[in-house]
């Protein structure tokens, strides 16, 4: 398989200008990725021979050129022995790497993993991320270092030493070592996985060593505040103003959609009168730059007035005096156990109880939803539809009005045929029967 898979071939290049001088160049090809070099030799392309891939006849210069390109096949040959018998993978790139003199290769996993996280910090600059995009992925990178460390006691690998023993080594690493769950851990690999797509798109290597991994994602559920609980938090007086900003923050959140990242950002520009007339929140997405459109509740619009002399908004041009997330999510933990709130309470809750417990669950379409959220698809939006225990509700309240209507209604499409038809039947015979008399 591997001799069938390889080809090493001799062959002069063509110059610009018109010259019999040409230089002689090796290509090599490796499961059908081909790479070439320039051997730095010239000959004339009148005593060469494709076919053989050396120089013809029997001169002293064509006998010493024939004599390099011989050393040089069988330099490659050796070399390529080597790497089968170290077990190494062998790659086009690897063996020009050698021929180059660069047989020690700068394709690391961890010098890939950091020109990743450099693009995407100039590109935070720019917009197109988010600068908590760019945090994952330097934990990622470094959670990755750790292991390499750990395991095999060298500061990088490269990517050619990547096997699926490396993947299942470190999902084991991520759940014992640094006890993430089964998502989190899935999700560090998928940083890992898409380092190895850049390698593959560079030809550095030639197969995925994820093909055989199969991750198991849990599915857990998110569920929003029910509307008992919403009511709850709403109605509360707290003892203190600290409490108070982040309670109608997160219930502004609730009447509105925003991830925390737009209510924080939320300026006075971003308020619009809609086609009907009425205050639209009109924004862009931060996370996913896609664009939403929310008319506002009374809810929402009564926490913006209380807030609109605010020194904090005033200074900052904001719409609300937004605190950074982990403040919010440490406080809104605090809020749950004064309210005596069972569940987890956090800045995303609010976004899912607006997506289910605010509109879905109160007879607004799920693609009208889809626009509110900003959602690319209305799968997206599908995972924050009311509850399953509200949804079965519903439709067993809808069964059980159609199992008690009576007897002698027509509760089908075709009981309601049948029973015009025989209606027709019954008028036809009417007129038979008067035109008779």
């Amino acid at each position: 398989m591997l001799e069938n898979s390889f080809r090493l071939t001799f062959f002069l290049k063509s110059p610009k200008k018109a010259t019999s001088q040409r230089l002689i160049y090796l290509r090599i090809t490796v499961d059908g990725i081909a790479k070439e070099t320039s051997t730095k030799q010239k000959w004339d392309f009148k005593r060469w021979n494709q076919q053989s891939c050396r120089a013809t006849g029997n001169k002293e210069d064509a006998k010493a050129i024939n004599f390099y390109l011989d050393t040089l096949t069988n330099k490659i040959v050796q070399f390529k022995a080597e790497l089968i018998l170290n077990s190494h993978t062998i790659t086009a790139q690897r063996i020009i790497d050698y021929v180059l003199g660069r047989d020690v290769s700068k394709a690391k996993l961890l010098e890939e993993f950091q020109q990743h996280n450099d693009e995407m910090k100039a590109l935070v600059e720019t917009g197109e991320y988010a600068i908590g995009t760019h945090r994952r992925f330097v934990v990622a990178k470094n959670h990755v270092k750790e292991f390499i460390e750990f395991k095999y006691r060298t500061d990088d690998i490269e990517f050619r030493e990547l096997k699926y023993e490396f993947i299942k080594d470190y999902e084991f690493y991520l759940k014992t070592v640094k006890h993430c769950n089964s998502n989190t851990t899935l999700k560090h690999i998928t940083y890992v996985r898409k380092m190895v797509i850049r390698a593959l798109h560079r030809e550095i290597i030639q197969k995925d060593p994820f093909v055989s991994f199969k991750g198991k994602r849990t599915k857990v559920l998110k569920s929003p505040l029910s509307l008992e609980e919403l009511t709850a938090i709403e109605d509360y007086t707290f003892a203190t103003r600290r409490l108070s900003v982040i309670r109608d923050v997160f219930i502004f959140q609730c009447y509105t959609g925003l991830a925390y990242v737009d209510v924080f950002n939320l300026k006075h520009s971003d308020i619009k009168n809609g086609i009907d007339g009425k205050l639209w929140i009109i924004k862009t997405r931060q996370k996913t730059a896609s664009p939403f459109h929310v008319p506002l509740l009374p809810q929402a619009i009564n926490i913006m007035e209380q807030y609109k002399d605010d020194p904090v908004c005033l200074k900052k041009g904001t719409i609300l005096p937004v605190a950074s997330n982990q403040k919010m999510n440490e406080y809104l933990k605090e809020i749950a156990a004064i309210c005596g709130l069972t569940c987890s309470l956090n800045t995303h809750k609010a976004r899912r109880t607006f997506g289910s417990t605010v509109t879905l669950a109160n007879g607004v379409p799920i693609h009208v939803v889809k626009e509110m959220l900003g959602h690319s698809s209305v799968k997206q939006t599908e995972e924050y539809a009311i509850t399953e225990q509200m949804a079965i509700g519903r439709e067993m309240e809808v069964l059980t009005d159609k199992l008690s209507e009576p007897a002698d209604r027509p509760t089908t499409k075709a009981n309601a045929i049948i029973m015009e038809l025989k209606k027709e039947i019954d008028d036809l015979k009417a007129k038979l029967a008067m035109q008779e008399h």
